[in-house]
């Protein structure tokens, strides 16, 4: 039997169920905004808290919110801290402002997903910062924290997994084993800039070599296969400059796959360059672009696999992770909706297949890309 495509749905009314749903006559909500500004104190290379404290604080009253700084301690801390927050509104809405890089972004949706009433958004100010890039332009607003406070909410979608969550990218393989040795080079002395640790660590797991055999089940298609990296993208930035999907929009219901067949070292630096320039089409037999809704990977042999969520590492025997709509994401004024554009649409595998399954998804991303 065929297996059917991803099908698509409308975060918006998504949303809009959940709101119905919670604010029944019995228990109404409660009126008014919780402001809550998460602070990593080891963003930026640990350079910026009170500054970042101090920022929230003046921002904070000078509209006369009602608001709470809170810092992260230990990883993990932020959606803890989210959670408890959230959980102690009595019903009032709650706004998470993530200050950070993108694993402070993380820890906040992580906290604040499955929750009605709470919002998230990023004020960036991490080395990568990478997930606010899907939205192009509008990027710039993210800077701009007074203009988050009167930002709008709009629908996004999140990749939940079995062992975490992310609201960017999830990857396994090299790619993820190299997030991992990230860590151990963002110590070293090394010159300002975002990329040359990510670079390092790239380096090293090359010398020791690329690919594993994995067992990959795609919206039930099998395709086992050996691997160096298999990613999951809901955005289409990470690593501090990789976008390996330029087209990747958070708002289209879809997970951009990329299947990274297992190359040879000489074959690896013309491979990850075009992976990194997200011109993957030009590799079609390295490789696969495949659109999805849930994926599971478990290593052949089995075993742990090292699993990037947005830059932050965890493990997993059996990964299962699925799209899930519902994440209420705040967008600085003017709100538009965005879909990044290609530089060569035709060579967009989400185009052909949208257009091949003959739904209403394919009218709209022609739209958006025959847009200016």
């Amino acid at each position: 039997m065929k297996a059917e495509g991803p099908k698509r749905y409308r975060a918006e009314e998504y949303i809009r169920q959940k709101d119905r749903r919670a604010a029944s006559p019995d228990q109404p909500a409660a009126s008014g905004v919780k402001h809550i500004f998460l602070i990593n104190p080891a963003a930026g290379r640990g350079k910026s808290q009170a500054r970042l404290a101090a920022l929230c604080r003046e921002t904070a009253e000078e509209r006369r919110l009602d608001y709470e700084i809170l810092a992260t301690e230990y990883p993990g801390h932020g959606a803890e801290l989210v959670k408890k927050a959230v959980g102690q509104s009595g019903g009032r809405r709650v706004r998470i402002y993530a200050c950070g890089g993108d694993g402070t972004l993380n820890e906040a949706a992580r906290g604040a997903f499955g929750a009605w009433n709470a919002a998230v958004t990023h004020y960036p100010a991490g080395t990568g910062n990478d997930f606010i890039k899907a939205f192009g332009a509008q990027s710039r607003a993210f800077y701009r924290l007074p203009a988050l406070v009167d930002g709008k909410e709009i629908a996004m979608d999140y990749i939940q997994a079995d062992c975490g969550g992310a609201v960017n990218v999830l990857s396994v393989g090299a790619d993820a084993r190299v997030a991992a040795g990230v860590a151990k080079y963002k110590k070293l002395p090394l010159p300002p800039g975002q990329t040359p640790p990510y670079l390092l660590s790239a380096a090293e797991h090359i010398i020791r070599g690329l690919g594993e055999e994995y067992e990959v089940e795609i919206d039930g298609v099998r395709r086992d296969g050996a691997y160096t990296l298999i990613f999951l993208g809901n955005g289409g930035w990470y690593g501090g400059g990789f976008c390996p999907v330029p087209q990747a929009c958070p708002r289209d219901g879809l997970l951009d796959v990329l299947l990274v067949s297992k190359v040879s070292r000489l074959t690896a630096a013309r491979v990850v360059t075009a992976y990194k320039q997200g011109r993957y089409w030009e590799y079609p037999q390295y490789i696969a672009h495949i659109l999805a809704k849930e994926v599971k990977i478990r290593l052949k042999g089995g075993g742990q696999m090292c699993v990037n969520l947005d830059g932050e590492i965890a493990y997993s025997n059996c990964l299962e992770a699925r799209l899930l709509p519902g994440l209420r994401f705040v967008m600085a004024d003017p709100i538009q909706d965005f879909a990044n554009k290609p530089e060569i649409p035709g060579q967009d595998n989400r185009l052909e297949q949208a257009k091949r399954k003959g739904n209403g998804l394919w009218r709209e991303i022609k739209g958006r890309f025959q847009q200016k």
